[in-house]
Order: C-alpha cells, then sequence, then structure tokens
C-alpha cells in the first residue's frame, strides 16, 4: 500500500471517526474519487487502534478516576458516580458487542453498497436533526442511568449499518434523552473504547490467523497517523459543540449524502 494512502486515509478515519458524520462514507468517497482500491483488513485494524489509543489517552484522568472507583471503596458521591458509570459504559456496550459478532458477515456482504449508505447517511442526518431540535439541554454524563445507557447501547447496534455513524446515532438517542450535547458526545466517546477495542481484536485475530499480509512499518505509520488525527478530531469537536452545537455536522451530513446519491449515479456498481 502506497506511504501517501496510508498516510491520507488514516488522517480520514482519524478525523472522521468521532465525528457524527460516519467514517465509512469517507473511506468510500476518498478512495473512489482518487481511484484507489480497497484499503483492506490490515489497515482497518491499525485505525481502529490508532482511534483507540487517541481516545485512550484524551480521557485518560476520567478513566484513571474510574478505575480508582472500582478499585477501593467509595467514600463520597464522585467515587459513586465513577463507579456507576463503567457499569454503564459496560452494559451500554454489550448490544453491540452481541449484534457485530452475530452480524458481521451479513453486514460485510450485504450492507456495503454506497447506496445503502447515501440513504442512511441522510436520514440519520435528518434524525439528528429532529433529536438535536426537540432533545432537553439539562442532563449531563453524571446524570447517566442504566436505562439511559441502555437506551443509548441499543441504538449503537444501528452503527452495524453503513452511513448511520456510531458517534451520530450514540449523540442523537442522547439528545434524545436531554443529554447536552456535550454529554452526549463525551458519553458516546467513552462508549468507544469497548467497542474499538472488540473491533481491533477481532480484526487482529483475523491477521494472525492469515487472513491478510501485514507489513508492520506501514501497520505502525497507519495507528500513529489515525490517532493523532483522532485526537485532534475529539478536542476540536467538544470545543465547537460548546460554541455552535450540532447544525454545521447535521448540514454537513446531508451535503455528503447528497454527494453519495452523485457517486451512485455516476457509479451505479460502486461498493464500499
Amino acid at each position: 500500500m502506497p506511504i501517501v494512502h496510508i498516510i491520507v486515509l488514516a488522517l480520514v478515519q482519524g478525523l472522521t471517526e468521532f465525528l457524527p458524520v460516519s467514517s465509512s462514507a469517507h473511506l468510500i468517497v476518498v478512495p473512489l474519487v482518487l481511484g484507489w482500491p480497497d484499503q483492506g483488513l490490515v489497515f482497518d485494524v491499525a485505525t481502529h487502534l490508532g482511534t483507540l489509543l487517541a481516545v485512550v489517552v484524551y480521557f485518560r484522568r476520567d478513566l484513571l478516576g474510574m478505575l480508582q472507583a472500582c478499585l477501593s471503596p467509595a467514600h463520597d458521591e464522585v467515587s459513586r458516580q465513577r463507579r456507576s458509570l463503567v457499569l454503564f459504559l459496560a452494559a451500554a456496550s454489550i448490544p453491540t458487542v452481541i449484534a457485530g459478532g452475530l452480524l458481521h458477515d451479513y453486514v460485510e456482504h450485504y450492507l456495503r453498497d454506497v447506496r445503502i449508505l447515501a440513504s442512511t447517511t441522510i436520514v440519520f442526518g435528518l434524525i439528528l436533526w429532529w433529536a438535536d431540535a426537540r432533545g432537553g439541554r439539562s442532563r449531563q454524563v453524571p446524570d447517566m442511568n442504566l436505562r439511559s445507557a441502555l437506551l443509548i447501547g441499543l441504538s449503537q447496534v444501528l452503527a452495524l449499518v453503513p452511513g448511520v455513524s456510531r458517534s451520530g446515532i450514540t449523540i442523537t438517542a442522547g439528545r434524545f434523552l436531554g443529554f447536552a450535547p456535550e454529554a452526549a458526545a463525551r458519553f458516546s466517546f467513552l462508549m468507544a473504547i469497548p467497542i474499538l477495542g472488540a473491533a481491533g481484536t477481532f480484526g487482529a485475530w483475523q491477521v494472525a490467523r492469515g487472513d491478510a499480509p501485514i507489513n508492520w512499518s506501514q501497520f505502525f505509520m497507519a495507528v500513529g497517523f489515525s490517532a493523532i488525527a483522532a485526537w485532534a478530531c475529539i478536542a476540536a469537536f467538544l470545543a465547537i459543540l460548546q460554541r455552535v452545537g450540532l447544525l454545521p455536522f447535521i448540514w454537513y451530513r446531508l451535503i455528503l449524502g447528497v454527494g453519495l446519491l452523485a457517486i451512485v449515479f455516476w457509479h451505479p456498481g460502486a461498493t464500499l
């Protein structure tokens, strides 16, 4: 895989993984426009590990606080909230881990189509718009409870369909449940840790089994660039949410969806 392909696609993956705009949509647009071949399994594994590294580093203080709360008695309200948050994140991740294991092959063979991608990008962009317009803004991450976590976790299963966007659908669910945009995004990012870990582990197992050749220098290059881009993306996204909210990303999704429809028109047989 040429170095320029690795750098560009790793940056694209890292910059879009945590935005509510669908990284899968971008990873088809860029190669199609530039005439590049499919990036392959090894690249997917590397970028999953890179984005996982980014979110762990960015939220390291939160994660250390949750770890300390789980390893010692909860003597105050903050410790109890942190311990509960670990439970909520675990509960929210279970539906997607199970569904991903059961439906992975089906998604790979039947849903990786630009027509589906274009439709879901537009439809779930409009749903995000509706949720952001009608959702409350009073709830913060400490206000999370088991019911809300499970509902957000169930919504995350929809992200197995290309174009839905894992970040997008979980933020949408959070907004419907009355969480402020930044709070919904923070919980979504923390939820990404077990999901990215599971996806990276599954992909690494496939690579280790010999399903794909691996060039270690290219692998670590993809990890590094995707990690840097993802870290910058998380920081920028949370800052933008505080200033202007979700509307720019909603408009971007709609424009992207129209662009994907144009790709369908010009390349009827295009797939991911």
